[in-house]
């Protein structure tokens, strides 16, 4: 019996809803960072990445390729809640797909010593011993490389790509390229059969220089390529000769955040934008899906099924954009240019159900359609993927799902490049566990850096976005007792009527006359003040205040990381130390509504690890002050992310430019452990927490506005304050 992926019902023309229940689901079971294939010894720090990706035919063994180390990396996924490394094996280039047939993998390598010298090889990879076993030119560099579908052959896109600053990345720029046929039979490939196949000639832009990006082959032996750059789609026939091809076309598209300028506004249009497919997959032998990332002159925000034969049966125009919006992760960073960027497609039937995943390049999300009707895809799952999803892998058999993801930010201190493996799980999908699904517009929204509860009304909530979106900075109600919680209104803070300049809101607490306080974090560098704002109910300033010299003599980046009220005293945490603080300690700044004086006390961090610590947070509660402290480390790395609660009894502002008193604290909560809960690495930045009328306290991470980030938002519970 097939399995049940209820349909996202349509709420607007401009997004797509997600299921408040769910029979089944892709549940996260494990996160492999790519270091763990280093040998003893090697410098872990080097950048690796997993890019694009492929299973065993037993589907017990998972091979990724490692650019950056010019290697694949290979997981044993026996177990896959527990994947294991099995190592790295040197490919002597640049690895850009392998494909397993039998016991062997056959990896495409780019050898190239320039762009106008391309080489590369096939090099053949014995499993069991992890040995190379042979190798044969290419001609060329190649970048995809696909399998037919009973492993007698393969065929490989040679791309020899163009010099992106070459006459602003234009083509034609030779050589041309071309695809290549190899027969396998018995692990062996016959390089000395090797086919080439000519295209070109067949497109309308640059027809001299194609430039092949993607294949695959479909259970007649044919060919699908894609030429991303020429925007031209050809079918090549088991013989091995063009069969037909046509233009990818262009699409108009209606609802897209077209600028890139702080803001999120889906009301823009553009209009004949070019498709410029990537990753393309057969559904059946009658139709095949694109992935139309873009390159230098379009990118059409979607993917589009297509009959062989170029008529169009589907087209998304940017339908999985709008919903990865609603759920936190649009990249608003790419506006401008090509959006969330689809990049690569899966296709796998899951117990009689044909599935479609769809992978967001820079929103780092996987789309999970049931294409049962291929003309009516209907939209099951977001999946996070972690940080740009290069490639796919669905494994059926085993009901399990692999993500490459290629970023790694490990000069940044942040995030490793991942491997992501998911199984078919029963109930709801514990992902995204916030979205603005349901609006009667698209709410775009992430980098949530501060919370509050209603006096109220339990499970209702405020936020703050912080700087990323500094060109319109919001405050955002949300209906936390839905699953997923909602973002159900989104109000932008303005200054004369116009959106407000210049904030960084890290904190926000209600004034009791149905406004907000609002605390913005400083940075002087781009001519940010640190400063307390207090809005009226629709967001617009009617009060500014600004610090006072002697706080801010001592002044660093690192400002305000929140806002409490307690009667007529606001208090601000300082996230590290200031210039005047004592080491291991920070303030905790009050300013006094009635008489304009400040004041303050000092904090007690945790001892300092590898990274740094400070304060993200604070909140208000019976007699307690509740206070979000935490490292800026991720991953297994991450040591420090909890709640501790201070007595308001303590909170007495002693006079600034003085010895200040410490106050005492006692922990509350580590989080650590519900960070895990999603099976990702450990998020950086805890950055909201508020009580609500009810007491039950609530948690939310602040996602960078998707910006060298997975974009995950986690929003949930610890349950009833005592």
């Amino acid at each position: 019996m097939p399995i049940r992926f209820p349909a996202l019902t349509s709420v607007l023309a401009l997004a797509t809803a997600f299921p408040a229940v769910a029979e089944t689901h892709f549940a996260r079971i494990a996160s492999f960072p790519t270091p763990l294939n280093m040998a003893e010894g090697e410098d872990t720090a080097r950048v690796t990445s997993a890019e694009i990706i492929s299973a065993s035919e037993d589907g017990m063994m998972l091979v990724y390729t490692d650019s950056p180390l010019g290697v694949i990396g290979l997981v044993d996924i026996t177990d896959p809640k527990m994947p294991k490394p099995l190592g790295n094996i040197d490919m002597g280039g640049e690895p850009t797909t392998a494909q397993i047939i039998g016991g062997r993998a056959f990896v495409g390598v780019d050898t190239s010593e320039s762009y106008t010298a391309p080489s590369g090889k096939l090099v053949t990879v014995d499993l069991a011993s992890r040995k190379v076993v042979a190798e044969c030119e290419l001609g060329g560099q190649p970048d995809s490389v696909a399998k037919a579908d009973d492993g007698s052959f393969l065929a490989i896109a040679v791309e020899n790509e163009r010099d992106e600053d070459l006459n602003d990345g234009a083509i034609p720029q030779m050589p041309a390229g071309f695809v290549v046929r190899i027969g396998v039979a018995d692990g062996v490939a016959d390089c000395a059969g090797l086919q080439t196949i000519d295209v070109t000639g067949l497109a309308e832009i640059a027809p001299e220089d194609p430039e092949p990006e993607f294949l695959d082959v479909n259970a007649t032996g044919e060919i699908v390529l894609t030429l991303q750059e020429n925007n031209h789609i050809v079918v090549i026939g088991a013989d091995g000769t063009v069969a037909g091809h046509f233009s990818a076309g262009a699409v108009d598209l209606e609802g897209i955040d077209t600028r890139t300028d702080g803001r999120l506004d889906f009301t823009g249009s553009k209009q004949g934008a070019l498709r410029e497919p990537d990753g393309v997959k057969w559904i059946d032998d009658s139709h095949f899906a694109t992935a139309n990332e873009g390159d230098y002159q379009g990118g059409s925000r979607g993917w589009t099924i297509f009959n062989r034969d170029g008529t169009v049966i589907y087209e998304d125009a940017g339908k999985l954009e709008r919903a990865i919006a609603a759920a936190g992760h649009y990249p608003e960073h790419r506006s401008k240019s090509k959006g969330a960027e689809l990049e690569s497609i899966e296709v796998a039937e899951f117990d009689g159900t044909p599935m479609l995943f769809v992978a967001s390049e820079r929103a780092s999300m996987i789309g999970a359609y049931d294409i049962t009707d291929p003309a009516n895809p209907v939209l099951v799952q977001l999946i996070a993927s972690g940080i740009s999803p290069e490639g796919m892998v669905a494994i059926p058999s085993r009901g399990l799902l692999a993500s490459a993801n290629e970023v790694d930010l490990v000069e940044d201190g942040l995030a490793r490049a991942h491997v992501m493996i998911y199984e078919m799980a029963e109930g709801a999908a514990p992902y995204p566990m916030i979205t603005s699904e349901g609006s009667d517009e698209v709410i775009g929204w992430g980098a949530l850096s501060g919370l509050v509860a209603d006096a109220e009304a339990p499970a209702r909530l405020y936020a703050v976005s912080d700087s990323v979106y500094g060109m319109a900075p919001a405050i955002f109600e949300i209906d936390a007792g839905a699953t997923p919680a909602r973002i159900v209104g989104k109000t932008i803070v303005t200054r004369g009527g116009d959106a407000a300049q210049k904030l960084d809101l890290e904190g926000i607490t209600l004034d009791g006359n149905g406004g907000f306080w609002l605390a913005s974090e400083g940075r002087s560098d781009r001519l940010v003040p640190h400063a307390l704002y207090n809005v009226d109910a629709s967001g617009e300033i009617r009060k500014e205040i600004a610090l006072p010299a002697e706080l801010l003599a001592a002044e660093t980046r690192f400002g305000f990381e929140g806002i409490a009220s307690v009667g007529d005293l606001l208090w601000m945490p300082v996230q590290r130390e200031w210039a005047d603080d004592a080491k291991g300690q920070v303030k905790l700044v009050a300013y006094n509504l009635e008489t304009g004086e400040w004041g303050a006390v000092a904090y007690p961090l945790e001892p300092k690890g590898e990274g740094w610590m400070g304060l993200s947070e604070m909140s208000v509660h019976g007699d307690w002050a509740y206070i979000v402290e935490r490292d800026n480390l991720v991953g297994e790395a991450a040591v420090v992310k909890k709640i501790f609660r201070v007595p308001l009894a303590e909170l007495v502002p002693a006079p600034l430019g003085g010895t200040l008193p410490v106050v005492t604290k006692q922990e509350v909560r580590d989080l650590i452990p519900d960070l895990k809960a999603l099976n990702g690495f450990v998020l950086d930045k805890v950055e909201g927490f508020a009580i609500d009328a009810a007491g039950t306290g609530w948690v939310v991470t602040d996602n960078d506005g998707v910006d060298d980030h997975s974009g995950e938002t986690m929003f949930w519970s610890i349950g009833t304050m005592n």
